[in-house]
């Protein structure tokens, strides 16, 4: 029995998550296209206006800043005692608060820092770079992959460009083979199968009877050098050893992704560079350490009742734009419409657990990997080596990056010192004899990190016409931003679109 549309989008989401669905969904004819990013909204003038916003990430400041240059009165609400949100770049001297775990302090040196949530941005999120580059936050190319790091899968270490380049090869080798026999002639009418051959050998690097014998693409077992210093490629892996080894998959087809492809960018001294220079242009406007407690809804107006250190208090605006997580939302007392609160508590949020180790660049210094990340079977998941500061004598290495799944559940239900553990051996395998020279390791689960408690919404591609489709026309007043509210989940392009979406329609009904 065929599948049906659910089960074949619901299959898409498995294998390349909710920006896959997307595409595929526009594809199918069931989404309208979307107008390609022409900058910010040009809001016209108003006076006397009061927008009240509820959360300092990228999204309450983007708001703020454009409808503060159009003359609306603005305040800010943000929990905690710094901006960026889930763009939070620990450094030396940083606190991380975790829910159900001993608070820690980052000891790294000066100049040292990890990205705990986003790490990179790619080339066409041309709505959050053009927020860098207004406000002159340097950038520099993030290497998001690099062949010479390894996959290890059942216990056996694999670089990655021959994982990449055998498995090309064999499967190149099968489709000459099927192709010579005729195997496929129904399938290939009027194909030039000569031609298609031709590239098959060139693609696969094939031997001339379309055999694949290992290629020096895969990597050296003797590496070239001069005078009678030939080249030997290393063995090639079989079909059986690479499906054993089970790292078809996440690692092997992570470039693919349409977010991850070359060129990956990074603001100079951590992600949250953009959020502060955002923050530097409506500082008077923004209250640190104000947490929302209550939202309600009265003829004409929206009542946001916060705490902070003095007190309790109430703010009075026109309309709110409310930037809270889903997750967090669902639990403050609010006025919404019984659909709106519906929707709201339908939302899932994925999980993510990082691990960030401050050490000397071995893997710069003496194996030559600048930047990519190595995949593993291990519940850490993945080791991120940095793209910044190349040449340095240290660093830090992202030892663990876990995102949804099993892997996520069971990393972060154990102690810092105990992902610590796995992470370490990991490396070790990786670099043997280097994992000794880890120091100073701190971790972020983000379904413990207050105001956020998740990563990233995760709609199911049903919810877009439900509960996402309900939250996208707001609540009376109150109108709701955030990557919750983009189809870009998990990344501030998301998040900065919603806000000019959300300013748009605010603007709209004032002039209404």
């Amino acid at each position: 029995m065929g599948q049906t549309r659910r089960q074949f989008l619901n299959a898409i989401a498995r294998v390349g998550g909710q920006s896959a669905v997307y595409l595929t969904m526009l594809g199918l004819g069931l989404l309208n296209t979307p107008r390609a990013h022409a900058g910010p909204p040009a809001l016209p003038k108003v006076k006397g206006v009061k927008i009240a916003i509820l959360g300092a990430g990228v999204a309450g400041l983007a708001a703020a800043y454009e409808l503060g240059k159009a003359g609306y009165e603005v305040t800010v609400l943000e929990a905690r005692n710094r901006v960026g949100g889930r763009a939070w770049s620990i450094r030396g001297g940083t606190s991380i608060v975790q829910h159900g775990q001993p608070d820690q302090e980052a000891q790294f040196a000066p100049g040292h820092y990890f990205n705990a949530g986003p790490a990179r941005i790619p080339g066409d999120h041309t709505a959050i770079l053009s927020y860098a580059k207004q406000f002159r936050v340097p950038m520099e190319v993030l290497v998001n992959v690099d062949r010479r790091v390894k996959f290890d899968f059942g216990g056996v270490e694999v670089s990655e460009r021959q994982a990449m380049n055998d498995t090309r090869g064999r499967m190149s080798e099968l489709l000459a083979k099927a192709i010579n026999k005729g195997a496929l002639d129904q399938e290939l009418t009027g194909v030039d199968k000569d031609k298609l051959l031709s590239y098959l050998r060139a693609y696969g690097d094939l031997g001339p009877a379309f055999a694949y014998e290992g290629s020096q693409r895969s990597g050296f077992a003797t590496a070239p050098g001069a005078y009678d210093h030939a080249p030997k490629a290393v063995a090639a892996l079989d079909l059986a050893a690479m499906q054993r080894a089970s790292f078809w998959g996440p690692g092997l087809l992570f470039e693919e992704g349409i977010d991850q492809q070359a060129p990956m960018l990074q603001p100079v001294g951590g992600m949250d560079r953009i959020s502060y220079a955002l923050y530097a242009q409506v500082e008077d406007k923004v209250r640190l350490g104000s947490v929302a407690t209550r939202i309600r809804q009265l003829d004409g107006g929206v009542v946001i009742s916060y705490h902070d250190s003095s007190g309790d208090h109430t703010l009075t605006a026109d309309y709110c734009i409310c930037t809270i997580p889903l997750v967090v939302l669902a639990k403050i007392e609010a006025d919404f419409a019984a659909p709106t609160k519906a929707a709201i508590k339908a939302a899932s949020y994925n999980g993510a657990v990082k691990l960030a180790w401050e050490s000397r660049r071995f893997w710069e210094q003496d194996d030559a990997i600048y930047g990519g990340l190595a995949f593993t079977d291990q519940p850490n998941s993945v080791i991120w080596y940095p793209s910044d500061n190349l040449g340095e004598h240290t660093g830090i290495l992202i030892g663990a990056y876990t995102i949804g799944g099993e892997n996520t559940k069971m990393y972060d239900a154990m102690t810092v010192a105990q992902r610590a553990e796995i992470s370490r051996r990991v490396i070790e395998r990786m670099h043997p004899g280097r994992g000794k020279e880890l120091r100073n390791p701190v971790s972020v689960s983000w379904r413990r990190t207050p105001f956020s408690e998740g990563i990233a919404v995760d709609w199911k591609w049903e919810q877009r016409t439900t509960d996402y489709a309900r939250l996208c026309k707001g609540d009376g007043r109150v109108y709701f931003a955030g990557e919750h509210m983009s189809y870009i989940n998990a990344w501030q392009e998301g998040a900065v679109l919603s806000a000019h979406e959300v300013i748009e329609l605010i603007a709209k009904r004032v002039a209404s």
